[in-house]
């Protein structure tokens, strides 16, 4: 299926993920178009919340946020509604996994409020455009994320370190990929470290926490940008009483294009 969703308008892919035909990995989906990872919470904590992404605009780059109550965040695009547009969510309660699930149906309140964060999946296109190999769409993969001892800056209720995704590369094509990452900073911008995994708290390369792993070739290191499932590990450091996020590398689709939000 994914590979039949490649070349689809975001409108085509988020109507096959409406129906649950979709409910997989959307690297590679909608190429051009920005993705976004969700953090849906109570308004009373929403405004720390905000501030958390003000504090931490790599990991957490702000892209949409929606009235309490209100599933449509207009300026994503026609017609996305967050709470049945992405393949899977998961439900959250004191801070610990309750459920993933396929819509937000028998979860959604009139005091939600919808954070759309940038996502790096964003970026992969150019990647490619610039003749670099990604490995995960490659392999047809989840892409690999890790925890890591980065902290995040605090703000209100809300601490903890950051997540950050992988994708290996030779040395001369990781210096490339930094100069093309950069100039998406709503997409988390250039990589946060590149080399050794010990130093920012990797203990095992080959077991990712989230996602699936990818093959290192001989000659690659892996290169980590931060990622937006932060917000996930934040939530279980922070502990909200309920919140849903998207299931990892299982992203909203928007209507808005990557090259818009490119810095020059």
């Amino acid at each position: 299926m994914t590979n039949g969703l490649a070349s689809l308008s975001p409108a085509d892919v988020r109507a096959f993920i409406r129906t649950n035909e979709h409910k997989g990995s959307t690297s590679g989906l909608a190429k051009g178009y920005l993705q976004a990872n969700l953090l849906i919470l109570p308004a009373d904590w929403a405004a720390d919340f905000l501030l958390f992404c003000q504090k931490n605009p790599v990991a957490c780059p702000l892209i949409g946020v929606s009235e309490p109550g209100n599933p449509y965040i207009p300026e994503l695009g026609y017609d996305i509604d967050v709470s049945r547009d992405v393949p899977e969510y998961h439900v959250f309660h004191d801070g610990e996994f309750s459920e993933a699930v396929n819509d937000l149906g028998q979860h959604w309140r009139d005091d939600l409020v919808i954070f759309a964060l940038g996502c790096s999946f964003s970026f992969e296109d150019a990647l490619m455009q610039a003749g670099l190999k990604v490995r995960n769409i490659e392999q047809k993969t989840n892409v690999s994320m890790y925890d890591t001892n980065i902290a995040c800056l605090p703000a209100g209720k809300f601490s903890g370190n950051m997540v950050v995704s992988m994708r290996p590369f030779t040395p001369k094509d990781a210096i490339r990929a930094i100069q093309v990452t950069s100039r998406f900073p709503k997409a988390h911008g250039a990589p946060v470290h590149f080399g050794s995994p010990e130093t920012i708290g990797i203990k095992d390369i080959t077991q990712p926490n989230y996602g699936e792993a990818v093959d290192i070739y001989d000659g690659e290191v892996p290169v980590f940008w931060a990622c937006g499932v932060t917000p996930q590990n934040v939530v279980r450091h922070s502990k909200p009483p309920f919140c849903i996020t998207h299931s990892p590398g299982k992203m909203l689709i928007t209507d808005l294009l990557n090259n818009a939000h490119a810095v020059l």
